[in-house]
């Protein structure tokens, strides 16, 4: 198993004609994201991911091509990192417990 050294939120803003087309494009790229079976959040806004720095930030990379394949003319992506070398990341799970 990878070391879970680093969160990411990302959130793709998809160039398109519509809300339809929108939510079409965003929903491939979180089909994807979940795909890669990692401790994930969805959130209405941003979808938060836990894991390897490295397979995160190809994570993003990824999700951009998926995006423009879907039907994107370009994108938008809005990306929060949280990266802990030493490890000691404050999960997913302890910044929402409280409030589930």
């Amino acid at each position: 198993m990878k070391e879970v050294n680093a969160s990411i939120a990302i959130q793709v803003l998809p160039d398109v004609k519509n809300n339809d087309e929108l939510i079409k494009v965003v929903d491939e790229v979180i089909s994807y994201i979940k795909s890669k079976n990692l401790k994930t959040h969805v959130g209405p806004f941003e979808t938060t991911i836990e894991g390897n720095y490295e397979e995160l930030m190809e994570i993003i990379k990824e999700c951009h091509i998926i995006a423009i394949k879907a039907g994107a003319e370009g994108l938008m992506s809005y990306i929060k990192v949280n990266y802990k070398p030493k490890g000691d990341l404050l999960s997913i799970d302890k910044k929402l417990s409280k409030y589930n």
